[in-house]
C-alpha cells in the first residue's frame, strides 16, 4: 500500500508518497507560488528531478498536476494523509474527512486563519479528483488533546473557553508522536514507562513535556504564537507590551498579531534582519544583536526545559528535533550546556561532529538522563496515522 501525504500551505503544496512495505520515499517536492502567475513545482518522482514553471492558479489544479506526474503509482494509493494544523476541541483524532467533517473543521478555522482553508483546500482537491480514494485529517494539536485541565486553561474567565474555546492546543503534535515513539525504541524501553522533554526547534518552535507518550504540557497554545522564541514569532510576551506596541505603531489587532508573528523573533531582534538562525548565528561575532538573540532563544528553551523537568517530577530523556536542533550543533551546544545539575552529561565529542538531519544519542556514559537529537518524520507519521483508520 502507498500513502500519499500532503501538506497544503496558502500558496504551496507538498506532498510524500510512501511506500508502506518498508516506509521508503518513492516520489516527492512542492508546488510553489500556487495563485500566483509565477507558480512552478519542483519534484522527485521515482528518482527523476523534474522543475518547470506550470500556471496553478488553485490547488485543486496542483492536485491535478501532481497525479499527472505520479503517473501509474495514482493507482495504488490507498489512502491520502493531509496535516491540518487546527482541529480546536472538536477533533481530538485523526479522522477520515467527509464533508462533514471539513465543515466541523472550518468551524474551528478561525483559530489558523492561515493555515486551515489552504489545508482543507488540498483535502477538497483530493476528494474531487481522487473520490474513492479515503482522505484522513492529522491534526497538529490532536497529540496535546489529552492535557489536563490545568495545564490548557488560562487564568480568564471560565465563560471564555466554554463559550469561545479560548484555551491552550498546542502545536508540532505530530511531530511529537513520530519523536517520543522513536526515542523509547532508542532506549529500548516502554514508552509508558518513560518521562521525556521534547524540543521541536525550527523555524517554528514549541517544546513539550511528554509522560507514557502523552502530552502533559506544551509552549505553544490557543496559536503558534506563544511559547518560545521563533523565527519571526516573538513567542512569550507582556500582553501589556502588546498593547503599547499597538499604541506606538498605530496598529489594529489583526496588524499587531502579524507583527508579532511575521516581524519579530530572530528576524526582528538578530539585527540581520533574517528569519533563519544560520544566518543569525553566523554573524554572532560581529553583532550584538545576533549575539542577544542567541542568547535570548536559548535561554527561552532552557527555561521551559526547567520548568517542564519540575512538572514531570524529573526526566528519562532530553530530546531536541526540527531543523535548529538536529543542523545546529553550536546551538544545541549552548542548549544542553549547563544542564549538569539535572543530571545531563553531553558527549560533546558527538555533539559537534554529528552530521545534519542525524538521529543519534549525546549522552555521556555517566549520564543518569538520556539526551538524544532525532530527525523528525512528520511525514512517516501522518502516513501511519492514515493507514491505521482505512485499515
Amino acid at each position: 500500500m502507498k500513502v500519499l501525504v500532503l501538506n497544503c500551505g496558502s500558496s504551496s503544496l507538498k506532498f510524500q508518497l510512501i511506500n508502506m512495505a518498508d516506509e521508503s520515499v518513492t516520489s516527492k517536492g512542492t508546488f510553489e507560488e500556487v495563485g500566483q502567475s509565477h507558480s512552478f513545482y519542483e519534484v522527485v518522482i521515482r528518482g527523476n528531478e523534474v522543475k518547470e514553471k506550470f500556471a496553478m492558479p488553485t490547488h485543486t489544479v496542483a492536485v491535478k498536476k501532481l497525479f499527472e506526474l505520479l503517473g501509474d503509482d495514482v493507482k495504488k494509493v490507498g489512502a491520502i494523509g493531509h496535516r491540518v494544523v487546527h482541529g480546536g476541541e472538536k477533533y481530538k483524532e485523526s479522522i477520515i474527512a467527509t464533508s462533514e467533517v471539513l465543515a466541523g473543521v472550518e468551524s474551528v478555522s478561525h483559530f489558523a486563519p492561515l493555515h486551515n482553508p489552504a489545508n482543507l483546500s488540498g483535502v477538497r482537491a483530493c476528494m474531487e479528483v481522487l473520490p474513492n480514494v479515503p482522505n484522513v485529517l492529522v491534526f497538529d494539536t490532536s497529540f496535546h488533546s489529552g492535557m489536563p485541565a490545568k495545564s490548557f486553561l488560562y487564568a480568564i474567565p471560565t465563560e471564555d473557553y466554554e463559550k469561545h474555546g479560548i484555551r491552550r492546543y498546542g502545536f508540532h503534535g505530530t511531530s511529537y508522536s513520530f519523536v517520543s515513539k522513536k526515542v523509547a525504541e532508542m532506549m529500548g524501553k516502554d514508552i509508558k514507562n518513560l518521562k521525556m522533554v521534547v524540543a521541536h526547534i525550527g523555524n517554528g518552535a514549541s517544546i513539550c513535556a511528554i509522560d507514557g507518550g502523552k502530552s502533559i504540557d506544551t509552549s505553544m497554545g490557543l496559536t503558534p504564537l506563544e511559547g518560545l522564541v521563533m523565527g519571526s514569532r516573538s513567542g512569550d510576551i507582556d500582553p501589556g507590551a502588546v498593547a503599547q506596541i499597538a499604541k506606538i505603531k498605530g496598529f489594529s489587532i489583526e496588524e499587531t498579531i502579524k507583527y508579532l508573528n511575521g516581524s519579530s523573533g530572530l528576524k526582528g531582534m538578530g539585527g540581520t534582519g533574517s528569519s533563519d538562525m544560520r544566518t543569525v548565528v553566523a554573524k554572532k561575532d560581529e553583532c550584538q544583536n545576533a549575539r542577544n538573540a542567541i542568547d535570548v532563544f536559548v535561554h527561552r528553551v532552557k527555561k521551559y526545559i526547567g520548568a517542564y523537568t519540575a512538572i514531570l517530577g524529573g526526566v528519562d530523556a532530553l530530546v531536541l528535533t526540527g531543523g535548529v536542533g538536529t543542523n545546529d550543533n553550536y546551538v544545541r551546544g549552548e542548549i544542553l550546556s549547563g544542564l549538569e545539575f539535572m543530571g545531563v552529561q553531553i558527549d560533546w565529542t558527538t555533539n559537534t561532529e554529528l552530521g545534519k538531519g542525524k538521529t543519534a544519542e549525546l549522552s555521556a556514559k555517566e549520564s543518569k538522563v538520556r539526551t538524544f537529537v532525532v530527525n523528525t518524520n512528520e511525514e512517516l507519521e501522518i502516513a501511519k496515522q492514515a493507514v491505521k483508520l482505512v485499515k
